[in-house]
């Protein structure tokens, strides 16, 4: 099996608040990316794939908080649901992102040790373009001060 190698793409820490990042002009040059998000507040990350507004989008999660375990499904969105769980890190997998030939499938695992929370969230969506832009947002409006975005192009 071959090893992975992550190219450094674009990486983003916020100044001051922002309530939407943007990545654009997304090579596709590559198989994979893996977005890595850092933020402090415990509030919900959406996706959307080049603009794409229309109910293209679902996804099916899983998690758990100390001892209890919850879980949830959607039948159709306007965004990817990528989980969150604050004061922690969400690691995203977009696999196959260049393909033209296939809807794109996201992993996602998020987690806090201080709050002892752990997520898992598979998204779809439900389109065979390429990915050439990603947009994030959050529930909560604002991203805050120190908030962390790398994208990474994956090499196998």
């Amino acid at each position: 099996m071959p090893t992975s190698t992550y190219i450094a793409l674009a990486n983003l820490t916020l100044t001051q608040a922002d309530a939407v990042i943007d990545f654009t002009s997304i090579p596709n040059t590559y198989r994979d990316l893996v977005l890595i998000v850092s933020n402090s507040i415990q509030n919900d990350v959406y996706l959307q794939f080049n603009n794409d507004t229309g109910s293209n989008y679902s996804w099916v999660w899983g998690g758990g908080q100390n001892s209890g375990v919850q879980n949830g499904s959607n039948g159709t969105s306007t965004f990817a649901y990528t989980g969150w769980n604050g004061l922690g890190v969400n690691h995203i997998n977009i696999m196959d992102y260049s393909a033209t030939d296939k809807h794109k499938a996201v992993l996602s695992r998020s987690g806090s040790a201080g709050n002892s929370i752990v997520q898992m969230v598979a998204s779809r969506w439900a389109n065979m373009n390429a990915i050439t832009a990603i947009k994030l947002t959050n529930a909560a409006g604002d991203f805050p001060i120190g908030s962390n975005f790398a994208l990474y192009g994956i090499v196998s």
